[in-house]
């Protein structure tokens, strides 16, 4: 049972025990919450012992009548307002009118209840002020989330941007400074890797902005009878450039033709990443088998490799978003961090699955599974 506490603020005995009375064994639910909101009761007759209370404990709901002894109530309420205590405010009056209904409001009050009230009302008003005080700190601990991932993302990019331009900004100086030499030549290994950097940073700014649009919903889809293993020809020939730089074979195993309904701009970054990443991660001289087939209910593609592998540690946060496994053997190899996200985000939107099996310096495999209806013959 979770309980609020409610501060009763009245100068007269006979109401502030009416209310606890009303209240001591009453509860307030959502049908969505294993748990109702019980209360736990507090008492104060003048608007300085309310403060007293309210500095040295925290109050959720106070009951706040305006004519008080000495402080009246709608001041009360207004250091409230001013000391940010994240408590919610209910009047209960005699002299209601349009003038302090006003001003109450201006300065924080929830509702108002007008004496005499019923216990109908008196629960009726508890119940909106319950809900309206959980609905609004629920909507602040999303806010504060949603900051907090926003800082981490923002930090995590910072730090993969800043670095690039570092060593390319490093290079420039020692350019225009003439350091290796007078001739092009003596600058053309800088040159390269500045293009290599820029080239990672370019990589990664698109990757961000096709998980940025497949997460808010707006990339655009054309869904039509897609040859995967088209696509698939094409992205091993886009990556035998890279493969031949390392000496690795490509090795397949499917069908002729084997037809999908699908975005062919979202199998064309499945295969990208996963033939990519299985040449960028293997050894030299090794092989990479891309193997395509269906069972009764699935479309499986599986690319294995014969790399450096990833421990069972690592492979639990491999598809995070800017996930690099970092160590010695992987420090020369560039990558957003961001393509295993977008890749299984698209699969998923297929309502496919991809896994990975690994083992250090024998290799990886990913099986992707997207569910599939065989055409008829």
């Amino acid at each position: 049972m979770s309980d609020l506490k409610v501060l009763i603020v009245d100068d007269e005995p006979g109401i502030r025990s009416g209310i606890s009375r009303i209240l001591r064994n009453y509860r307030v639910g959502y049908p969505f919450l294993e748990e109702d909101f019980g209360f736990t009761l507090t008492e104060a007759e003048t608007g300085e012992i309310a403060l007293e209370i309210l500095e040295k404990q925290e109050i959720d709901i106070v009951l706040l009548d305006n004519k008080l002894p000495g402080m009246e109530g709608i001041d009360v309420l207004e250091q409230i307002n001013k000391r940010n205590y994240d408590t919610a405010v209910m009047m209960i009056t005699s002299y209601a009118s349009l003038e302090l209904a006003v001003t109450a409001t201006k300065r924080g009050a929830y509702n108002f209840v007008p004496k005499p009230f019923t216990p109908e009302e008196l629960r009726g008003a508890i119940e909106s002020i319950t809900k309206h005080l959980f609905l609004k700190r629920m909507t602040k601990k999303m806010s504060e989330t949603a900051r907090q991932i926003r800082f981490q993302f923002l930090s995590v990019l910072s730090h993969e941007l800043k670095s690039p331009i570092n060593a390319i900004e490093g290079y420039l100086k020692i350019m225009q400074e003439k350091q290796a030499g007078t001739s092009i030549d003596d600058y053309m290994h800088m040159i390269n890797r500045s293009i290599e950097r820029i080239t990672g940073m370019r990589s990664l700014i698109m990757d961000m902005l096709d998980l940025t649009r497949i997460e808010n919903g707006t990339k655009s889809r054309n869904l039509k009878e897609v040859d995967i293993i088209e696509c698939t020809k094409m992205a091993i020939s886009s990556m035998e450039p890279m493969a031949i730089q390392k000496n690795i074979k490509i090795l397949t195993a499917f069908p002729e033709s084997l037809i999908l309904t699908a975005d062919s701009n979202e199998v064309e970054i499945i295969c990208n990443n996963l033939i990519s990443n299985a040449i960028k991660y293997n050894r030299d001289n090794g092989t990479v088998t891309v193997s395509i087939f269906t069972d009764k209910t699935n479309l499986n593609i599986i690319v294995e490799d014969t790399g450096i592998g990833i421990n069972a540690e690592e492979q639990e946060f491999l598809f995070q978003e800017f996930m690099r496994i970092k160590n010695k053997k992987t420090q020369n190899i560039s990558g957003s961090g961001l393509g295993l996200s977008i890749v299984k985000k698209i699969i998923e939107l297929y309502n496919g699955t991809i896994t990975v099996e690994s083992q250090p310096d024998v290799g990886t495999k990913f099986i992707v599974k997207i569910p599939f209806k065989a055409q008829p013959a």
